[in-house]
């Protein structure tokens, strides 16, 4: 009955066409046809359903499918098969007809949907995104094959009502605006083969996590690249390609392991793949036009990525295997402290296989997993901005992970959370986590509460692809789509490599100790090197001579490297590979530069940054502000030191006569200057477009529509945008100091500065201070002139917000106190006669008093043939201190002092009492009527001052200030004493005896004393408050004393130290 009434509604022309059939033979037929079909001689009817017309025809076939489905056409089978699925003949006569007006839809998913209940459409789609949101559960993604994880019964067919009679149904999968397995134009499946390709696509060598991001594009992107009927295969050449990639991983670390038995190196082996996989990802990242790479990686196979990837000389890699000091061509040249080979980093430009170049940089980086992290992002952004790369698509960021670290480590999240931060992303970063799933010694049980060491990236809504590393094609695929992720979407995304660690911790760790049962398997198992090659040869892919060739080859030239290593001599490229052309090392004498800016640029820029559009409408409490700066400018009064930094940043407008310029005005000069002379400015941290107190007012919003204006963005005409960026960060030290750092070190041509919100909180970020800043030079020959703002000072605000803890940055200073420089006093007025005491330091430390001094500290960062981290002590209370402020005519080219050539930041500021003028020569006339000579820093002078005046001892007590605390000033140290020849030294501050600059200065004033031939007792008289083990009391009155205490110490002619 139901094959009769089929062929009654179907008609002589078809009863059921295959879309491939009709595409061979169209044709078209009348209604009426249809409805009174002409019976055809048997003798001229086809095996075919394009011809069937007679029923008697079709009975017959019916009878020899029922005996054997093979004997006939594969379309009438189809046709049988669904008949005895029940699928109403009316129904597919509906699908044909459908088919017939043009809908370019298989006229079977039609028929199958008409036998498909509304619930079971509902399971079947509920099926397929289980396995999209949890095949990855199912994934074989261990090579050892020890990860014994549950089965998830959300993947049973059996859990939605499904059973073995379904396996062989045909079901229409589609959903609207859906793209991969539930599209609405894929064909019909039946179960069986529609789980296969799940399983095949979830539940492989590769588990996909993405169903957690909420933008259906996103998704739908990913899925029409992993939901494909059939994989695109590997080619002949491509297979060729990855042998040879995976070759020359595993033959270097073995070639290693064989000449350095004893060394440690801490290879790739366990996870050889990740070379082919970056160099997959490199070659199709650089066809999307990416041209620039930074690379950040931990110590496990950074070797190998040297070598094979980045291209460093395998001669010079295996040259640093001997231990020897490394001299360059010139043994007069500047070497460092150098570093363990596996921390070391070098940059190269290197062809990929399509015969596109790409500039691969790989950052150097201690043993502080993640820490390099942000570092390589401000890199990569720094890139972006010097080359206008806008779209975000030229320079590419790539940081490689450890299981262990990624799940562990604070900062991978503080990374993650500026991927889509405005002034902070780099348009997506690839992140490769090599997942020996082991930390250490610790099993991934006991190192984190996820199921995942990626979970974290969840939070971020990025893609993550595991990987079984066994499987190198598996691997180059998902490097491959990552990359083309990052250059459509321009955001991170993550690969997790899933493999094995065949040493310990390092070569010559046991690891046995700690994971008995995982070395075993590890022992009996072949590495992905053995198993493709097994595979090639299996599959007919390669031949063993073919294979052989590669490893000939491969070995010929590591033995090659080898031999000239044990002559090889470094280049001056070796070591500075991204060579600041023109700048000076340590070992090279640098001439001092003036930082005076001329008196009609100060007024010209100054005019610009204080000048808001018409059209602005700021807050009434900022508009006085900056009305107040402009009248400091144009009518002679002081300026501040938010000004003087603007005006360091791009160069503010100037009067003639004695004008004062306050902190924040003497900040925006500086900026101002610097901008107007080409320079690029940046400013980040905390609150830092307002200032976190409330002085700064960078960005001004508009009170009637929110909108922003930066007055330094438009110092002048044509300036280019964001040539001065300041930026809110994330609520961050560690990430975004580690940013700014990484920004700072591509260009030397920029100011790059972070502020902390208070100095308080800089010690969150004291990896980057200890293992990059104050060593990076000596340990990698990496200069930066990164500038860290870190406010300093005891108001009584508690122990929080009292210290930037002074005494540490001090301590970190590679100076010998008991050594004075040599000075050659024929250039004591020009500055120079130092020599390279600033050039030998690593760094500089700072705490200005006047913002003139401020405004000339910044300006010389970048008025100068080399680079140096700059720790600044900034205020608090001098922010709005009445007396915080300096004469405009201390900003100009001019000098004030007599025989002094050009205009500079002061080291020391001299008493302004007794002999007036003061002479600033070596030797200047003494005041001997001065009984004590009080030396400090920061603040507590202007307390000094005051009381000193109240008491009336400005004839018998000198206050000097120093401003540069190191590299310390001895020079200018030994010129007071001199000054002062019957005056006791004493140092006053306000810190705790055991913080702040005491114990820093102590040593290096008795050497003064001594070179000037005073009597040393061990120690220098000391005014200040108790040892302590907190920085400052949380009482206001306690405070109180003690601040009074130490001012009335200092003071007292008579006082001694009690001990």
């Amino acid at each position: 009955m139901a094959l009769a009434y089929a062929v009654q509604h179907v008609g002589s022309s078809a009863l059921l066409v295959a879309p491939a059939l009709l595409r061979l033979r169209p044709f078209h037929t009348s209604t009426a046809q249809r409805d009174a079909p002409e019976p055809v001689p048997l003798a001229k009817l086809k095996d075919s359903f394009n011809d069937g017309t007679s029923i008697a025809y079709i009975e017959e076939l019916e009878q020899r499918y029922r005996a054997d489905p093979s004997s006939v056409d594969k379309t009438w089978c189809m046709f049988f098969k669904a008949l005895e699925h029940g699928v109403p003949g009316e129904a597919i006569a509906e699908a044909y007809d459908a088919f017939e007006k043009g809908q370019v839809v298989s006229p079977l998913a039609a028929a199958a949907v008409s036998n498909q209940t509304i619930q079971e459409s509902m399971k079947l789609v509920m099926l397929v995104r289980a396995y999209q949101v949890n095949g990855h559960f199912a994934a074989t993604l261990d090579p050892l094959g020890l990860d014994a994880r549950p089965k998830n019964l959300e993947l049973d067919p059996a859990s939605y009502g499904f059973t073995e009679a379904d396996l062989d149904r045909e079901f229409f999968l589609g959903t609207w605006s859906m793209s991969g397995f539930l599209s609405e134009n894929r064909p019909i499946r039946t179960l069986r083969e529609i789980l296969n390709r799940l399983r095949e696509t979830y539940c492989g060598n590769i588990g996909f996590e993405y169903m957690h991001i909420p933008d259906r594009d996103r998704c739908n992107w990913l899925r029409e690249r992993i939901e494909t009927p059939e994989l695109e295969p590997f080619t002949v050449q491509k297979k060729l390609h990855t042998l040879d990639r995976l070759a020359w991983s595993d033959m270097f670390e073995t070639f290693l392991a064989n000449k350095y038995t004893a060394a440690k190196r801490f290879g790739l082996e366990g996870c050889e793949t990740l070379i082919p996989g970056m160099k997959a990802m490199i070659d199709r990242i650089t066809d999307l036009e990416c041209k620039n790479i930074v690379i950040g990686m931990p110590h496990r196979g950074r070797l190998n990525v040297l070598a094979n990837v980045v291209r460093k000389p395998m001669a010079q890699i295996f040259s640093e295997f001997s231990g020897k000091k490394l001299k360059g061509p010139d043994e007069r040249e500047y070497t460092g402290s150098g570093d363990v080979k596996y921390h070391l980093g070098t940059s190269y430009n290197r062809p990929t296989i399509n015969g596109k170049m790409v500039h691969l940089s790989l950052m150097a980086n201690p043993s502080h997993l993640e820490a390099v992290n942000t570092l390589v992002l401000g890199k990569t952004r720094a890139k972006q901005f010097y080359s206008d790369d806008t779209e975000r698509k030229h320079s590419a960021s790539v940081l490689l992970h450890g299981d262990g670290a990624f799940s562990g480590q604070g900062i991978v999240f503080e990374t993650l959370d500026l991927c889509g931060l405005m002034d902070y992303t780099c348009g997506g970063t690839i992140h490769l986590v090599v997942n020996n799933q082991v930390a250490f010694t610790t099993d991934p049980k006991e190192s984190r509460s996820s199921p995942y060491c990626t979970d974290v990236a969840k939070a971020l809504n990025l893609p993550i692809f595991h990987v079984n590393a066994d499987d190198v094609e598996g691997v180059v695929r998902v490097c491959e789509l990552a990359a083309e992720w990052r250059q459509t979407w321009k955001t991170d995304v993550v690969v997790d490599l899933v493999c094995y660690r065949k040493h310990g911790h390092n070569e010559i760790d046991e690891p046995m100790f700690t994971q008995p049962l995982m070395y075993k398997a590890i022992r009996q198992h072949k590495n992905a090197h053995q198993r493709y090659v097994e595979r090639l040869l299996e599959e007919g892919s390669l031949s063993k001579a073919q294979v052989r060739g590669v490893h000939d080859r491969v070995q010929e030239i590591l033995n090659s490297e080898y031999e000239a290593s044990r002559s090889y001599r470094p280049t001056t490229k070796d070591w500075l590979a991204s060579h600041w052309q023109g700048f000076m090392s340590p070992a090279q004498m640098s001439r001092i530069r003036n930082t005076g800016v001329n008196a009609d640029i100060l007024k010209s820029v100054g005019k610009a940054f204080t000048a808001l559009p018409e059209e602005f409408t700021p807050h009434r409490q900022i508009k006085k502000v900056y009305e107040q700066r402009r009248a400091m400018i144009e009518s002679g009064e002081e300026v501040d030191w938010a000004t003087a930094e603007a005006l360091a940043f791009a160069t503010l407008p100037f009067v003639t006569h004695c004008e004062e310029v306050d902190w924040a005005t003497a900040e925006a000069l500086a900026f101002a200057t610097l901008l107007s002379e080409g320079n690029h400015v940046r400013l980040s941290g905390q609150d830092v477009e307002r200032g976190t107190f409330s002085h700064r007012h960078a960005v001004l919003h508009d009170q009637n529509t929110g909108a922003k204006y930066v007055p330094l963005g438009h110092v002048f005409p044509g300036q280019k945008p964001f040539q001065f960026t300041v930026t809110n960060s994330s609520l961050s030290e560690y990430g975004v100091l580690g940013f700014e750092l990484g920004y700072s070190m591509e260009n030397p041509n920029s100011l790059v500065l972070w502020e902390a919100q208070f100095g308080d909180f800089a010690n969150t970020a004291q990896v980057i201070f200890d293992q990059f800043l104050t060593s990076g030079e000596a340990k990698w020959l990496r200069q930066s002139g990164l500038v860290c703002l870190l406010p300093h000072g005891y108001d009584g605000q508690g122990p929080e917000h009292s210290s930037a803890r002074m005494e540490r940055f001090l301590q970190m200073c590679d100076e010998n106190p008991y050594t004075l420089p040599q000075i050659d006093h024929k250039d004591w007025f020009t500055g120079s006669h130092l020599g390279t005491q600033i050039q030998a330091a690593n760094w500089q430390v700072v705490n200005c008093t006047t913002p003139a001094n401020y405004f000339h500290v910044l300006r010389r960062q970048i008025h100068r043939q080399f680079r140096k981290p700059l720790i600044v002590f900034s205020p608090k209370n001098l922010l709005r201190h009445p007396k915080c402020k300096s004469p405009l005519t201390e900003f100009d080219d001019v000098p004030d002092d007599q025989g002094i050539v050009g205009v500079r930041f002061k080291r020391l500021i001299m008493d302004d009492q007794g002999i007036m003028p003061k002479s600033r020569a070596p030797r200047p006339p003494q005041e001997e009527g001065v009984k004590r000579v009080i030396f400090c820093t920061g603040k507590v002078f202007y307390e000094l001052h005051a009381e000193r005046e109240r008491q009336g001892k400005q004839n018998e007590a000198a206050i000097v200030r120093l401003e540069q605390l190191a590299p310390f000033p001895f020079d200018l140290v030994c010129r007071e004493l001199y000054r002062y020849p019957n005056a006791e030294p004493l140092w006053c501050q306000e810190e705790p005896m055991n913080m702040g600059a005491y114990f820093h200065v102590q040593p290096r004033m008795e050497s003064c004393m001594r070179a000037e031939g005073r009597v040393t007792t061990g120690r220098v008289t000391f005014a200040g408050r108790p040892p302590s083990a907190s920085p400052s009391t949380g009482y206001a009155e306690v405070h109180a004393q003690e601040q009074a205490r130490l001012i009335e110490e200092a003071l007292n002619l008579e006082y001694k130290m009690p001990w």
